[in-house]
Parts: C-alpha cells; sequence; structure tokens
C-alpha cells in the first residue's frame, strides 16, 4: 500500500493540477452542449428569443439560463469560444452579443453570402445511410443545411459520432457551378441546402 508520503511532492501537485485542468475541460464542454441545444436548437427552452440572424444578448441568455438553474457566466461563454477548435459560437464585435455559427434546425438567417467553394469537400457520415445517400444524396434532415468540410479529418470526426465512418467526396466547385448556392460559415464550414448523389463519390477504401 502507498500513502500519499511515499511520492514526490511534485507529482501530488502534477496529478492536482491534472485534475483541476480536467475539471474545467469537462465544466466547458457540458456549457458547450448546454450552448449548443439553446442557440442551435431551443432557444424557448429557457425562455429567450433568436433575432432573424440567431443573435441574443449575451446577458439575456446568462439571465435566462440562471433562472433555470444552469450556473454560466460571461467568463464561461469566453472560455468555451477561446477554447473551442470547431468555433460553434461567435460574439457580436462589441461582445454584447452571441450567437451559433451553424448547426441550426430553428429558423434563422446567419447573413452569409454565397461563395465558390474549393474543388473539393467532405462530409462525413455512417456507413450505414450510404445506400440512402447513393438514392437521395444528401439532404439537411432536421437542420437548415447540409454541413461539408475543409477537410478529411474534420468529416472523420464528425462519421465517428455517428457509427462507423465514411468519408463522402463531394465534387463541390462543380455543384456550385451547375447552379447549387454554397455558403461559408464564420466557423470555416461549407454549407449548402442539398447535395445530389451525381456529385458524390465514396472512395474504394470507404467501400
Amino acid at each position: 500500500m502507498f500513502f500519499s508520503g511515499d511520492f514526490p511532492k511534485t507529482r501530488v501537485i502534477a496529478g492536482s493540477a491534472f485534475y483541476i485542468y480536467s475539471e474545467m475541460s469537462n465544466r466547458r464542454t457540458r456549457r458547450s452542449k448546454y450552448l449548443s441545444y439553446v442557440l442551435r436548437h431551443n432557444p424557448q427552452s429557457i425562455g429567450i428569443e433568436l433575432d432573424a440572424a440567431g443573435w441574443v444578448a449575451k446577458d439575456t441568455l446568462i439571465a435566462a439560463s440562471r433562472k433555470q438553474g444552469k450556473d454560466i457566466s460571461s467568463e464561461d461563454i469566453s472560455a468555451i469560444i477561446r477554447h473551442s477548435d470547431k468555433r460553434r459560437f461567435t460574439l457580436s464585435d462589441d461582445g454584447k452579443y452571441i450567437r451559433a455559427n451553424y448547426g441550426h434546425s430553428v429558423d434563422v438567417d446567419p447573413g452569409y453570402e454565397p461563395k465558390e467553394p474549393p474543388e473539393q469537400l467532405y462530409h462525413g457520415t455512417a456507413r450505414r445511410f450510404v445506400p440512402t445517400i447513393r438514392e437521395q444524396g444528401l439532404l439537411p434532415q432536421n437542420r437548415q443545411f447540409v454541413y461539408l468540410s475543409v477537410d478529411r479529418a474534420s468529416a472523420m470526426s464528425v462519421g465517428r459520432r455517428h457509427g462507423l465512418p465514411v468519408i463522402l467526396e463531394i465534387n463541390a466547385r462543380t455543384m456550385y457551378r451547375d447552379g447549387y448556392t454554397c455558403y461559408q460559415s464564420d466557423a470555416g464550414i461549407w454549407l449548402t441546402k442539398q447535395v445530389p448523389p451525381a456529385y458524390i463519390s465514396i472512395p474504394d477504401k470507404n467501400q
């Protein structure tokens, strides 16, 4: 049996620091998921309304959250945005308003201008959906848009959330030039209303 005194003090301190960091990271993750739910899907759940572009006053969001027993602060929101590699949220230039950058199922108009995409983009999904995608293409389902990634790694990360992942290659520039409008979100993710089967290819290693 070992006791704390058997280990160098530096090792105990390092372990404590790791625990604190892990708890902070878990706290950010929980609050990020909460913000995603409210700002993308159900603002009414805490009694707030988004404007036409998806913005809401940060102080309004915090006050409404606390009334529902959700302990979230302005510092929490800043930390979530600062540490998020997926740039899920944006603050207005004056820092008073917040919105989700993408992923909405509620009806908002983020105000993105049509833009010509790269030659190729990617979409991560689960293998079990491939037969339907071959027939129908990619549809937004319960979201406003189909979301496309700029690299395979990001698409793979999305696909893993749904099951055994498959990466679809999208002939994005050809699709755009054929009349299908594309947008790029503030997070760098590409959006479009649909991707017909003709513009989708599945590499042999995904078959």
